[in-house]
């Protein structure tokens, strides 16, 4: 992977803290996510998010594919690449996607009700789709960038599975798999991506775009779970 000279150990330092400084600003703080992790959703919140949280889950690695159609560092793309193959698998059964409908169905949906789009509400896809959009049309540098929402995803993962264990024991212990396979991958994938940014972000400008990237993401999450939380308010 190309980096650049020309930058000191406190200026980087500097852009990964503004990077993490947009923990304050991520989908974990959303009031719909506080009354989850509180135990106070009910039966038909619980399966709204799920049904609509399929949307982004299914098209992740449409918006990794469009990093790696635009990276042109071999070595980045070797391992960009992995995230899609986590995603949907190497064969049928397999992946993140899989994961996420054996959840819907410990949840008392059907995967064809999930598949078919039927719960989706406008606002989720219009979130999602701007998300996928973003890396299609953006610096590639700038799309991986807007991943860094996994900087702050373990600690969210590690909560929703203790409340949900916890909280909706009506839900399948099976059906939590999904969560359990992203306390080990998300931080693999985030230092991955933070070595990305921070070897090809090093003009205050670069440093800037991708910590408005971060920012575009932290606005699709909260975006969503808004459209979810306006679709089921009980």
């Amino acid at each position: 992977m190309t980096a650049t000279s020309g930058t000191t150990r406190t200026d980087a330092d500097g852009f990964v803290e503004a990077l993490r400084a947009h923990s304050r600003r991520y989908h974990d703080r959303h009031p719909f996510h506080v009354r989850m992790n509180a135990g106070r959703l009910s039966r038909r919140q619980i399966q709204g998010w799920v049904a609509n949280r399929f949307y982004y889950q299914e098209n992740i690695p449409r918006k990794d594919a469009a990093i790696l159609a635009n990276c042109p560092d071999l070595e980045v793309r070797r391992r960009w690449i992995r995230r899609i193959v986590n995603h949907d698998g190497r064969r049928p059964g397999e992946g993140g996607v899989e994961a996420w409908l054996r959840l819907a169905e410990a949840a008392g949906l059907t995967r064809e009700e999930v598949q078919d789009h039927r719960h989706l509400v406008p606002g989720v896809r219009f979130a999602v789709d701007a998300y996928v959009d973003f890396a299609r049309t953006r610096p590639w540098v700038e799309a991986v960038a807007s991943s860094l929402t996994e900087l702050f995803a373990p600690d969210l993962m590690a909560e929703r599975l203790a409340a949900f264990e916890r909280w909706y024991s009506w839900i399948e212990p099976a059906g939590l798999a999904y969560f359990r396979a992203r306390l080990e991958e998300a931080p693999r994938d985030c230092e991955h991506a933070l070595e990305v940014v921070t070897a090809y972000c090093r003009s205050p400008e670069s440093r800037a775009r991708a910590v408005d990237a971060l920012s575009f993401k932290c606005d699709v999450l909260w975006s969503l779970m808004d459209a979810i939380d306006h679709a089921y308010p009980e």
